[in-house]
């Protein structure tokens, strides 16, 4: 397995909804998984998200605004503390796990930038195993969500959309792809992480090539990683 695998840490987060320029955070987990996918440290968030939580996102991740309201942190102390605990861990040098990462780091420096949080500036080194999975087995059929690509690579994930299980498994397939694809992958975290730049912005050309050609002639595509 490449050595970057053998430690890391895992990030994820449960918002209010998708646009990450409005969207806030409701839960997040940043964990550290060892070579086995074991979980050494782990901190987790439950915040006010200081609006209403719509009902279609509650629906994914099981948490209202009335227990938001009455059990969670305030936000800015949690936006600052997540983002502290993320910056030691990259200080640390380990890689940071994020399914999808331009959606988890982007709302978070939202989230940072809403409430006058000094955010995490380049944050590298990052792995997206979402990205990652579409470049080294760009062909295979269904979904890649984190659901269905943990279940393709033989990771346990049974209570998916919740922050702390989604980070682990994250993770877990990250580790995963990199003994899948031993030969593939570099050894290095640094250059794995300029390939991703690469990678993402030449899925998002694809799809955007496909969307203009099948449905939206003025169809845009953000390719931007790990943040946008």
């Amino acid at each position: 397995m490449s050595n970057w695998s053998d430690t890391l840490a895992v990030f994820d987060l449960e918002t209010t909804g998708i646009d990450v320029e409005t969207c806030r955070i409701v839960s997040a987990t940043v964990a550290i998984i060892d070579a086995t996918g074991h979980v050494l440290e782990r901190v987790d968030w439950l915040l006010n998200p200081g609006i209403d939580i719509p009902v279609q996102a509650t629906n994914v991740h099981g948490i209202t605004t009335k227990h938001a309201v009455l059990n969670g942190r305030d936000a800015a102390d949690g936006v600052a503390e997540i983002v502290a605990t993320i910056r030691e861990h990259l200080a640390r040098g380990l890689p940071l796990v994020a399914y999808n990462a331009p959606y988890d780091l982007t709302l978070l420096n939202r989230e940072c930038l809403r409430y006058g949080v000094s955010p995490l500036v380049s944050p590298s080194p990052v792995v997206d195993p979402l990205v990652i999975d579409k470049a080294v087995d760009r062909y295979r059929k269904g979904k890649r969500t984190l659901e269905v690509t943990s279940a393709f690579y033989g990771v346990s994930l049974d209570d998916a959309h919740d922050s702390g299980a989604d980070a682990v498994a994250a993770g877990r397939v990250a580790q995963a792809i990199a003994r899948a694809h031993v030969k593939t992958l570099p050894v290095e975290v640094g250059d794995l992480h300029l390939l991703q730049a690469q990678w993402s912005l030449q899925q998002a050309e694809n799809f955007q090539a496909y969307m203009r050609r099948e449905r939206d002639p003025a169809f845009v595509a953000a390719g931007a990683w790990p943040e946008r």
